[in-house]
């Protein structure tokens, strides 16, 4: 792989090379065309070893996507591509899988959680740089029931409104992902409770313009009573929280102006 320098801007092919982008980068990323082709590798047994770790890795991002989706919607205020940093946690824990053999490793995510914890959307104005408020979170397993304790903010001293926008919203979502396993029957990697793989809730905040002082609040998010009966020590619930900024939209009511704000993973057990 290369980056291209100068003024060349641009996306496509040309001849044996490839010229693209990616989220978080404003550069043009070029490589070359080649390999070997699909249906060697489908077929031949010089490849075997290689559609065995291509196996595992469909299901390393088939879980990504759906963790991604425990953040609720919220990572949509993120600046770079948080599918493949949760495509490569997913990879490192189906790599500590030490009982199944390679192509149907588990992807035991219960039982490192932790790891999620303090997971930043955004690189460039991370989170607690955006709101300077030390928010507290807790997640009741028992109830599937999360709640966040937000101080007294002064938006002059507490919020880096770098765009000075004239509205800014809390959002906090709570979100459940199954641990998942290689089923032979089916050919492909499931999880182990389904019901409760990729479920979420959000509180969206009312919009608040940026000069109000708003006192201490506490924010609730609950999965539902109608799910409970379904949990269990496979599940992992992911709770996160955002801050977003909005503008003055075309009606005069405030919409959110994409990509303004920030947001993390606040906790998860």
């Amino acid at each position: 792989m290369a980056i291209v320098k100068g003024t060349i801007e641009m996306t496509g092919s040309i001849g044996n090379l490839s010229f693209y982008t990616c989220m978080g980068s404003d550069k043009v990323i070029v490589r070359t065309k080649g390999g070997a082709n699909k249906s060697k590798i489908k077929s031949s047994p010089k490849f075997s070893g290689l559609r065995l770790q291509q196996k595992e890795w469909k299901g390393c991002t088939g879980f990504a996507s759906v963790l991604r989706g425990t953040f609720g919607g919220l990572q949509r205020l993120a600046d770079y591509n948080l599918t493949a940093v949760l495509n490569g946690m997913a990879k490192n824990v189906q790599k500590r899988d030490t009982v199944h053999e390679t192509g149907k490793r588990s992807i035991l995510f219960s039982q490192y959680r932790n790891t999620l914890e303090g997971f930043n959307f955004n690189r460039n104005y991370p989170f607690n740089s955006v709101l300077r408020v030390g928010v507290t979170a807790t997640i009741d397993r028992e109830t599937l029931r999360a709640r966040v304790s937000v101080p007294r903010i002064n938006p002059a001293v507490d919020i880096q409104n770098r765009l000075n926008l004239p509205y800014f919203r809390l959002l906090v979502a709570l979100g459940s992902v199954s641990d998942v396993y290689y089923d032979e029957a089916v050919g492909s990697y499931e999880p182990l409770v389904p019901v409760l793989h990729g479920t979420s809730e959000v509180f969206t905040g009312e919009w608040i313009p940026s000069s109000a002082i708003i006192p201490e609040q506490t924010i609730e998010v609950c999965l539902g009573e109608e799910i409970r009966p379904y949990f269990s020590n496979e599940v992992s619930l992911i709770l996160s929280m955002a801050i977003e900024f909005g503008k003055v939209g075309f009606t005069g009511a405030p919409e959110a102006l994409k990509y303004a704000g920030s947001g993390k993973v606040v906790g998860s057990l």
